[in-house]
């Protein structure tokens, strides 16, 4: 009968870590991670006499949909340019404009779909260039859908109902910078 080295590993970084000794056995899963420990190779067909088994406690994964809380907050920190900055360009590509509102670019083109009012132009490969008209446009559906918390269904309907919509947006937009200027100069004092 052949005798293996065991090897154990733990990668966790996590200092809240439990410590079992438990008898070595050859059905027995390897604990893998950070720390290596080699165990003494047996003279004789004898099994290891001891191995170390670690608890790991259970991190959050940060996979998956991010919940209402962290929408929330990131919804404030969109880079979107200055009108005048924004229009010295003709066209803007995917991973720019997915930069811009700190999105996937899987979320721009399921909101592509969705929603009528955003066009891109695209080329021969089928690569979609946003024009800042539909930068604003996405921006408009941005704010609908992070900040008010429209559903996708709900947005669409307050899309067709009101005519003035992007108006209505401007002068939010407006507002917004003008209570930014407020409690700044408010700090000030």
């Amino acid at each position: 009968m052949k005798t293996f080295s065991q090897t154990t590993m733990d990668f966790t970084t996590d200092t809240n870590i439990e410590q079992k000794i438990v008898p070595a056995q050859e059905d027995q899963p390897i604990n893998i991670g950070i720390r290596i420990k080699k165990l003494k190779q047996p003279q004789t067909n004898q099994k290891p006499e001891a191995v170390t088994v670690e608890k790991n406690v259970k991190v959050k994964s940060t996979r998956g949909r991010k919940s209402i809380k962290q929408v929330a907050e990131e919804a404030d920190l969109i880079n979107i340019p200055e009108d005048e900055i924004l229009f010295m360009k003709q066209y803007y590509t995917m991973g720019e404009v997915a930069e811009m509102f700190r999105v996937n670019q899987s979320l721009l083109r399921f909101w592509e779909a969705e929603f009528a009012i955003i066009q891109p132009k695209k080329n021969k490969k089928g690569d979609r260039y946003f024009r800042p008209i539909d930068i604003k446009n996405l921006h408009l559906i941005y704010h609908l859908l992070r900040q008010r918390k429209y559903t996708i269904e709900g947005a669409k309907d307050f899309l067709k109902k009101s005519k003035k919509a992007e108006e209505k947006f401007e002068s939010i937009k407006k507002l917004e910078q003008i209570r930014a200027f407020l409690l700044e100069l408010k700090a000030q004092l």
